[in-house]
């Protein structure tokens, strides 16, 4: 491999002579690779080439059937003896979709690198690139993370031409905007950023750009590597970007005037801006009635405080606050934790990170042995520990309501947080009581106030109110009496689009009278 003073790798330039010294500079510049194939063709008298791809990278059907058969066909029947541009005829002649004529020797080289096939012929110095790829995905299924009952059963994939087209599917508005980036100077991953040009504001979008633009890596393969670059805190505790594989839950928030960037490789879409009561609405929120998944928030908000405050209450209540307790309940901890050798909190610290041990041993482990890990190996560890007066019965209550509730919330990430937060409550509480508890939550109330999502405060819509907006957030109501776009998310336009209220009152007594004659 060439490269000049700079450590920069030279591409070989084609001079329009010899296609064989061209191909055998590519070959030295990909050091031989046994998947790259140089197919020699003879098109007339005056004019022969070489057809250059990645074996592994193209499809074979379109190369053999469309391209080369082509070719070979029309050499036989003298298409090619012309006295013009033989190169822009073949451009103009060739079966597939996506054909380009370029002279620039770096973008010849990464388009072979995509999948695409090169053309080099005598008498032109320009190079036919011809899109021939067909990189190896898993077909569409269910998402892993992110399950529901009802509602769309479909998940993105790995590859990002896939989970346009579900998006595509869902969003039929010439509004829907596709820009193109390519990250990572040796991945050059492909990732696109998706908004509505009628919704999303201009500001947002542009700071989206200029964050992308500004991300200097090597590599890239999860969205994640792009989470860490753009968003407002590195070190937040709270994640800033939602991130899901879901298509409708990305296509309802672009609806609603948020941005979405899909990183090609990888099943994980980022979303933003976002909110922190937004990680407690499912999108089965939508497809169950206003009044259950109303009641479904609540019960989500509630879990996430049983599992963030559970273990610090009862350690604070445990060890300084005792006269809190009823007699009879204190009578019967006490009885409980009579001949256990550790403190609450190192009694608490010790059980949830045998149970954290469990859960990760769980993911790691095969599909079928990690369910029997952690249901058989939380019991038996569990009763056993109890048995040999290691913990009392109720801290193993406590901790099995922990876990239990931190697996509500719907999206992962942000019951990593939760895990974190207990064990920072767990070591006030262990230290001060209720009143280091009640310093805690002070302090993580003021850091919520101070983070910003692309500039949307993340305790929007609660502080800075806005009271149009509390429809859709701790409450779900009817799908016709939102009318206007989450102040929020500084859309362009405040009301939706379609029918008002009174004209789809109309439309439904139409069908009724038609129905009933």
């Amino acid at each position: 491999m060439q490269k000049n003073n700079d450590n920069q790798i030279v591409y070989p330039a084609y001079d329009g002579k010899d296609p064989q010294t061209y191909v055998n500079q590519i070959m030295e510049l990909l050091h031989h690779p046994p998947d790259l194939i140089c197919r020699k063709l003879s098109l007339s008298a005056n004019h022969y080439g070489y057809c250059i791809f990645i074996e592994s990278l193209v499809d074979k059907n379109k190369i053999e059937h469309e391209l080369l058969r082509y070719l070979s066909e029309g050499a036989l029947h003298g298409e090619w003896n012309i006295s013009g541009d033989l190169l822009n005829t073949l451009q103009d002649r060739i079966p597939i979709s996506s054909v380009s004529v370029t002279a620039d020797s770096q973008k010849c080289v990464q388009s072979l690198l995509l999948g695409s096939c090169l053309l080099v012929i005598t008498g032109n110095i320009h190079i036919l690139v011809i899109d021939t790829s067909q990189t190896p995905h898993r077909s569409i299924s269910q998402p892993l993370m992110e399950s529901t009952i009802q509602g769309p059963q479909e998940g993105f994939t790995e590859d990002i031409t896939s989970n346009l087209s579900l998006l595509r599917k869902r969003i039929k508005t010439v509004q829907f905007r596709i820009e193109e980036f390519i990250i990572g100077t040796e991945t050059e991953t492909k990732i696109c950023l998706l908004y509505l040009g009628d919704l999303a504001s201009i500001a947002v979008v542009d700071e989206f750009r200029k964050r992308i633009s500004s991300i200097q890596i090597d590599c890239v393969l999860d969205s994640s590597y792009i989470e860490e670059w753009i968003e407002d805190k590195n070190l937040s505790l709270f994640p800033t970007l939602l991130k899901t594989e879901r298509p409708d839950v990305l296509a309802s928030h672009l609806l609603e005037g948020r941005i979405g960037l899909i990183v090609d490789g990888t099943p994980d879409v980022l979303i933003g801006p976002v909110t922190f009561f937004q990680y407690f609405i499912s999108s089965e929120d939508y497809y169950q009635r206003p009044g259950f998944a109303t009641l479904l928030r609540w019960l989500r908000v509630l879990s996430f405080m049983l599992s963030v405050f559970v273990p610090a209450i009862y350690i604070a209540v445990v060890s300084y606050h005792q006269e809190l307790l009823p007699s009879p309940l204190l009578i019967s901890i006490s009885a409980q934790r009579e001949g256990v050798p550790f403190p609450a909190f190192i009694e608490a610290s010790i059980m949830m990170v045998t149970f954290e041990v469990l859960r990760e041993a769980s993911l790691r482990m095969p599909r079928i042995a990690g369910q029997a890990i952690s249901f058989v190996g939380a019991l038996v560890l569990g009763q056993a520990a109890v048995e040999a007066g290691s913990v009392s019965a109720s801290m193993v209550i406590v901790v099995a309501i922990t876990a239990i509730s931190n697996f509500v919330v719907p999206f992962y990430s942000f019951g990593i947080t939760q895990r974190l937060l207990h064990y920072f409550y767990m070591a006030l509480a262990g230290f001060m009581g209720l009143f280091g508890i009640l310093c805690g939550v002070l302090f993580i109330v003021v850091y919520l106030a101070s983070i910003k999502s692309f500039g949307v405060p993340y305790l929007s819509p609660v502080a800075p109110i806005f009271l149009a907006d509390w429809k859709d957030i701790l409450i779900r109501i009817p799908r016709p009496w939102m009318k206007t776009y989450p102040q929020m998310n500084q859309t362009t336009n405040r009301k939706r689009k379609g029918r008002s209220l009174p004209l789809l009152i109309i439309a439904r007594f139409s069908d009724y009278a038609n129905y009933s004659d």
